[in-house]
Formats: structure tokens, sequence, C-alpha cells
């Protein structure tokens, strides 16, 4: 598995990789208990290492920790919503 950090600031996760400047955006809005999932961006020059995949498992245990559900508008996330059915309970 490919090592990197992933923090969570306001509004999105930020996977970064060392030795890398490019950074894998996950962003959402957050509307009451629900987090709205715009956007997961992940350049290509660290595509192909499983930063979206990373990005999103940050979202679900953030929600998991929080009593918080998820709302994919991001057809990434919609994927691994329909890959992961261990997440349906925590789709809004």
């Amino acid at each position: 598995m490919t090592e990197m950090t992933i923090a969570h600031h306001a509004g999105e996760f930020v996977a970064t990789l060392p030795g890398e400047t490019a950074v894998g955006r996950l962003i959402y809005r957050q509307r009451g208990p629900v987090l709205v999932v715009d956007h997961t961006l992940v350049p290509s020059a660290i595509g192909g290492r499983g930063v979206a995949a990373r990005l999103v498992e940050a979202l679900v245990d953030h929600a998991r920790q929080n009593g918080l559900r998820i709302d994919p508008q991001c057809s990434y996330v919609v994927s691994a919503f329909t890959r992961h059915s261990e997440w349906a309970d925590l789709r809004a």
C-alpha cells in the first residue's frame, strides 16, 4: 500500500504522498448531520496509487466517528458506496 498522509480541514480531506507536490482532495459541504460530497480530485501525477480510495475511507471513518451521514454527489464516491455495501447505513 502506498504511504500517504490524510489530513482533515474544514470541508475537505487532503492526501499527501512523500516526495510529491501534487495532493489529492475530497471536497464536501456539511448540511446539518449530512456531508454532501462534491468532488474527489486526484492529479495524474499521483494517480493509480489508491489516493481516491483512501480519501473516501477517511470520509467514512469521520462520518462514523461523528454520527454523520454521507450524500455522495461525486461519481467516484457513488461508485465507492456501490462497491462497499457495509457503508450503506451511512448513505443519506
